[in-house]
């Protein structure tokens, strides 16, 4: 399999998003930029169920220390930081 690009993790992204927090939302309405965390559309368990997502899809490990706001706030923050665990694990 490929290593799926930016664009294409920030689609995945949002399509999960929409699907388990934001049912019946517009794609259009959840931008790269929107803070998820910091606005409270994603709790602490939501973001436990989102990393249990990107572990599984992705096939890296989030650590703990990593979890936090500056990763897991934006679709654009979250492609950045899949796609630089992917690399520092290839």
């Amino acid at each position: 399999m490929s290593d799926p690009s930016t664009d294409q993790i920030k689609e995945e992204m949002r399509q999960y998003i929409l699907n388990e927090f934001l049912p019946g939302e517009k794609a259009s309405n959840l931008h790269d930029d929107t803070p998820l965390r910091t606005s409270g559309i994603i709790d602490s368990v939501g973001l436990l169920r989102m990393i249990d997502f990107i572990e599984s899809r992705y096939t890296i490990q989030v650590d703990a220390h990593e979890a936090g706001v500056e990763n897991f706030d934006r679709i654009e923050d979250m492609a950045t930081f899949i796609r630089n665990k992917r690399q520092a694990g290839a």
